[in-house]
């Protein structure tokens, strides 16, 4: 896990996440230059150097995926560092994940700060009952027609509708 904005990684990430990070010589991130701040600010500064980083995000292909299977040889533990929150949720690390599974790679996923359930936690809205939906549609109509389809979701269960969106489209999608 990594922090959901700019602040010390230790107001949001337990000590014995953190405590790991300097055992661990490989990781799969989503952005360089995030990731090495954040490794810096949690305690590895003057080490980033002895790191070995390998990309895996959106626009990774299955066979870039596929090609970071050796970096588990011999038992080595990878971390997979989101470029932001948990990994793997809403996430390209899923792919990582999925894969490690399919060959038997164990996967300990680690506590750390989630936007989703923050935000459903302060929403006031039902915790009991709700829904994650990943992204909604880029372009109109399609976007207007998934949201009107969540409000009728909504109403007809009782049911939180939790989607995420990038923030550049933040404001398309409050318009709609």
């Amino acid at each position: 896990p990594s922090p959901l904005g700019d602040c010390e990684p230790a107001e949001v990430i337990p000590s014995g996440v953190l405590g790991l990070l300097p055992g661990i010589r490989s990781y799969v991130v989503e952005e360089l230059r995030t990731v090495r701040r954040y490794l810096s600010r949690a305690g590895l500064k003057g080490h980033i150097e002895e790191l070995d980083f390998h990309l895996l995000n959106e626009h990774s292909s299955d066979a870039e995926v596929e090609a970071l299977l050796p970096l588990f040889d011999n038992g080595n533990d990878v971390g997979l560092i989101s470029e932001a929150g948990l990994p793997a949720v809403a996430d390209p690390g899923s792919r990582l994940v999925e894969l490690c599974h399919r060959k038997g790679i164990r996967v300990v996923p680690l506590v750390g700060p989630s936007s989703l359930m923050m935000a459903l936690m302060a929403s006031g809205l039902n915790g009991q009952c709700f829904a994650f939906n990943g992204y909604l549609p880029v372009k109109e109509p399609d976007r207007s027609k998934e949201i009107k389809e969540l409000e009728r979701l909504s109403a007809k269960r009782g049911q939180s509708q939790i989607f995420i969106e990038t923030p550049y489209r933040n404001e398309r999608l409050l318009a709609d």
